[in-house]
């Protein structure tokens, strides 16, 4: 088989290079001749050739529904795309309790939640609840956290409310909900809000979720990590761990959505240390 030129990949239709693509999508008008062939000039304006409108339904009682087949003659550099993504490295669960005691000295605190009117709670619970997702255990699974999952619809207020009365360190936020870019819109009330809150620790540690979400949208509205589908709890408490490390104690420099590099300003109050049989044991729920 022809291998591809990654200097130059189209869609794959039925051989490599065609530019055959697939498509969906609603018209405002009942289905009709006049319809299907006003699918067709549509596609046709955006600059596709070989139109095939292979199906035509009635939704609702004045929208029309297609289903077509269209060739693109653009090509795309692909050895020329980078995507930002958060870096860390993923070590096993005992050195990462270790690190944390090594490092921090105490239990760290994560609060999480879906905000604003979305009612869904399977994202954000699969990352926190102790039986995780995929095998993977959730962040309640590790001795180092002390986990607060409010669930669904907690306001924004509600959510600082408690990470100022917690003193939390990471806040996550699950975001399934996207229509009209509602998520981007309670994300970024969000970090407003929080930018007015005295009392917070100055390392605290912004975390997105979600279907729609990825380190650069994150990134855009003032988070400092953003995880899409297929996250697993083990990458999110590696991610929290060692961003935590490097905030609380001055390591490296964060990033911004624009590419910039900005100085953290290192948290100066010397943590309190427990041992880590006391974290196994119960005994202590930190500083």
């Amino acid at each position: 088989m022809k291998k591809p030129d990654l200097k130059a990949i189209r869609p794959y239709g039925d051989h490599l290079d065609d530019g055959i693509m697939q498509f969906s999508f609603t018209l405002p008008i009942p289905p009709s001749d006049e319809a299907r062939e006003a699918a067709k000039l549509y596609l046709e304006k955006l600059g596709f050739t070989h139109v095939q409108i292979v199906s035509m339904e009635l939704v609702g009682e004045e929208f029309a529904f297609f289903v077509a087949y269209a060739q693109s003659e653009a090509t795309l550099n692909f050895t020329k795309i980078s995507v930002p993504k958060p870096e860390f490295p993923i070590i096993p669960h005992d050195q990462l309790l270790k690190r944390v005691q090594e490092k921090i000295g105490r239990r760290l605190v994560v609060i999480g939640g879906t905000t604003g009117s979305d009612a869904h709670t399977v994202g954000i619970d699969a990352i926190l609840s102790i039986k995780g997702i995929k095998g993977d255990k959730g962040l309640e699974y590790y001795p180092c956290f002390q986990v607060i999952n409010l669930r669904a619809q907690v306001s924004n207020e509600r959510l600082v409310e408690r990470a100022l009365e917690l003193k939390a360190d990471a806040l996550l936020v699950s975001q399934v909900v996207t229509q009209q870019d509602q998520h981007l819109k309670n994300l970024r009330e969000l970090t407003q809000l929080l930018k007015k809150t005295h009392g917070l620790p100055p390392h605290l540690l912004l975390i997105a979720g979600g279907p729609r979400m990825d380190h650069r949208t994150a990134l855009s509205v003032g988070f400092h990590g953003g995880f899409g589908p297929g996250t697993l709890p083990s990458q999110v408490a590696n991610f929290i761990v060692h961003e935590l490390i490097r905030r609380m104690h001055g390591h490296g420099k964060k990033e911004t959505s624009s590419g910039r590099v900005e100085e953290h300003v290192p948290h100066k109050a010397p943590p309190k240390r427990l041992s880590l049989f006391g974290w196994l044991s119960g005994g202590g729920k930190g500083s």
